[in-house]
């Protein structure tokens, strides 16, 4: 088992790769009137870091039960943050709508090509450092991690490029399933990074190509290989970045013997959260 700990990346996951490589593409006329997103906590950090780094005016829109954790972190990196009622609002017409009104470029965190291509670079630097893998398994939200890692792999590798979400928010799942994007009521679980009601228009049509297939874990098997990653291998890992792992240590997909890549997508849980978490493990 090959672990790409993406806990360890600027902004403590996967998503600063994604923000990144959009802003870059912007011009110095876009980053004066400024990006806007909608994130639960890591899109949001990502953005405001790589804004820091662009010097872009920002507005994040982040949930009202968003981890203090992690609302405390964007704050901290100067972007100016707006809440929401993730349950009873529209998360992409708010953001489409004030994205209108105030002339900000959107910077979505997983439709959009380009954020799709930057995170990508999980599974060229996994390939990079440790050689082809016969399975990699991916965490899912919006589907932007795994469409930008199955299409960097690309169709002529042998890798089988698989998906997992909790067992509460599988609307990846089910769209595969029916080959197309279907609504879920937006899912309680303690995965945060994956309460998302649908995929991405952008990252489905890719999911549907080039991912086999999308399994499901429960709030305790995440936090089972939480506790894992902790014990064994000294790493904190959110529970939408230990989400993966939970499908291998729970037995939900078959390896074959082969050699198996698992993206840790990120690390953002505050001291307080983790302990509870794990404590309720054994």
């Amino acid at each position: 088992m090959l672990l790409k700990a993406e806990n360890f990346q600027r902004g403590g996951a996967f998503k600063f790769r994604g923000a990144y490589n959009k802003l870059a593409s912007l011009g110095a006329a876009e980053r004066e009137r400024g990006i806007i997103t909608a994130s639960s906590g890591n899109h949001a950090a990502a953005v405001a870091l790589a804004a820091n780094l662009f010097e872009a005016r920002c507005l994040i829109l982040m949930p009202d039960d968003a981890s203090a954790f992690k609302v405390e972190a964007v704050s901290a990196l100067g972007a100016e943050i707006s809440r929401f009622d993730r349950y009873s609002t529209d998360r992409e017409a708010l953001l489409a709508d004030l994205a209108a009104s105030s002339g900000r470029t959107v910077v979505h965190p997983f439709d959009d090509e380009l954020v799709m291509a930057g995170q990508g670079t999980v599974a060229l630097e996994l390939l990079e450092d440790a050689g082809e893998v016969d399975l990699l398994l991916c965490p899912v939200g919006g589907g932007g991690l795994i469409a930008g890692c199955a299409t960097a792999i690309g169709t002529s590798s042998p890798t089988r490029v698989v998906g997992v979400e909790p067992s509460a928010g599988d609307d990846t799942r089910r769209s595969l399933a029916l080959g197309e994007r279907v609504s879920i009521p937006v899912p309680r679980t303690i995965a945060d990074g994956q309460q998302l009601p649908t995929p991405g228009r952008l990252p489905f049509e890719v999911i549907k190509s080039r991912v086999g297939e999308i399994f499901t874990v429960s709030d305790d098997e995440i936090v089972v290989a939480m506790r894992y990653l902790f014990e064994h291998l000294q790493i904190v890992a959110e529970p939408s970045g230990a989400s993966a792992l939970a499908a291998l240590l729970a037995g939900r997909v078959s390896t074959g013997g082969g050699r198996v890549g698992v993206v840790i997508s990120g690390g953002n849980v505050g001291a307080e959260r983790f302990c509870e978490l794990i404590g309720t493990s054994s």
